[in-house]
């Protein structure tokens, strides 16, 4: 098969035939559809977190089932399935809890004494090269074998590209106010960053029933679009402290605030915009080693900052929600989507998302 090869930090990928194995027992192979280009992708193009090389990066995709392993009961060959890289074993003291997303997921990966997933072919007179599967998925490439547990199946009738985008970004954005902070009815939110996961945020605190949402950022355009999510406030970045025109408009702060860039400095700015028991809730990447710094006195106002793993999903139950609530008209996802590129165009996505025009970009691989 053909896959975008990741070899070296700041280097365009290299799109070129891969020797992907045959499905293990408990594994599944997916032909891919369509793939979204995220921000997490870029970060390890860019160098902002390590990851081991040869690797094959993307994790936000749908595609047809094509194979399944002799122990495979949950979906077929012909199946529709999204991916999700919180995939989890279903038997550790995490999954057992109720919390799959915190899953170390060693138990659903191949042991290295046994053949890789992906490799790259043989040369030289060596053996094949094995591949690192970025977030247990590595779905730039038009083919994925994944555990079982990393897949969940959707009608029929919901159109894969949207499907896709549910992925990564809108159960990351949704689930952050729904399952993360648990946005109350009525309740102030901010969310700094209207890319594809703030925009899925703003829905999400829409959807929670959120009285006032407040989207920030430095594109005006972006700030159109986040009206159509539910935003009923916008604070241009780039126009003044967004900090103070936040707390402006709330005569004090807001009761939660998201950020969804992975920025030091934004993260720091969610805990300021908080009023007094406030909540803030980094979705984004802060880059690897960074650390975001607070004023220790501000404690004893009750206020609480916390981390986001993927919107703290329970994602076979969250996800066909959302294709219901997207074809019941409630989720915005035609709007979210930028732009459709081939498979070919891979590298110019990528770097479009450096310019921060684009809400999300997918590809579509019979493009």
């Amino acid at each position: 098969m053909k896959a975008a090869v990741f070899h070296e930090v700041g280097q365009p990928l290299e799109i070129t035939d891969v020797v992907i194995s045959k499905p293990g027992p408990h594994e599944i192979l997916i032909r891919s559809s369509v793939v979204g280009v995220c921000h997490s992708d870029l970060h390890f193009v860019d160098g902002l977190w390590p990851i081991r090389t040869p690797a094959i990066l993307g994790h936000e995709a749908a595609g047809i089932v094509e194979q399944v392993g002799s122990e495979v009961r949950y979906v077929k060959p012909g199946d529709h399935v999204i991916t999700c890289l919180s995939v989890f074993c279903g038997y550790c003291e995490y999954c057992m809890s109720g919390e799959p997303t915190l899953c170390d997921k060693r138990a659903t990966r191949r042991p290295r004494t046994e053949e890789p997933r992906l490799a790259l072919p043989a040369s030289n007179g060596g053996g094949p090269r094995p591949i690192s599967q970025f977030a247990d998925l590595a779905s730039f490439a038009e083919q994925m074998l994944v555990h079982e547990n990393a897949v969940v199946k959707v009608r029929e009738d919901m159109p894969l590209d949207r499907a896709a985008v549910i992925g990564c970004a809108v159960t990351t954005g949704v689930g952050a106010a729904f399952r993360t902070a648990q946005v109350e009815p009525g309740s102030t939110v901010v969310v700094i960053g209207c890319g594809g996961i703030g925009l899925s945020t703003i829905n999400g605190a829409d959807l929670a029933g959120a009285g006032r949402v407040i989207a920030v950022d430095r594109v005006a355009s972006k700030l159109e679009l986040a009206k159509q999510f539910g935003a009923t406030d916008t604070v241009d970045a780039s126009a003044g402290d967004p900090v103070e025109q936040v707390l402006e408009l709330t005569g004090g702060g807001v009761q939660y605030a998201f950020e969804a860039i992975g920025l030091k400095v934004t993260a720091e700015q969610a805990w300021a915009m908080l009023r007094p028991g406030g909540t803030a809730t980094v979705i984004g990447m802060v880059p690897f080693g960074e650390n975001i710094e607070i004023p220790g006195h501000e404690m004893l106002q009750a206020k609480c900052i916390q981390g986001c793993v993927m919107g703290s999903n329970r994602f076979r139950i969250d996800m066909p929600r959302l294709v219901d609530f997207y074809l019941a008209g409630k989720l915005k996802l035609d709007e979210l989507i930028s732009d459709r590129v081939g498979f070919s165009q891979i590298n110019e996505a990528l770097q479009n998302l450096k310019g921060g025009e684009v809400a999300r970009q997918v590809i579509v691989f019979d493009a």
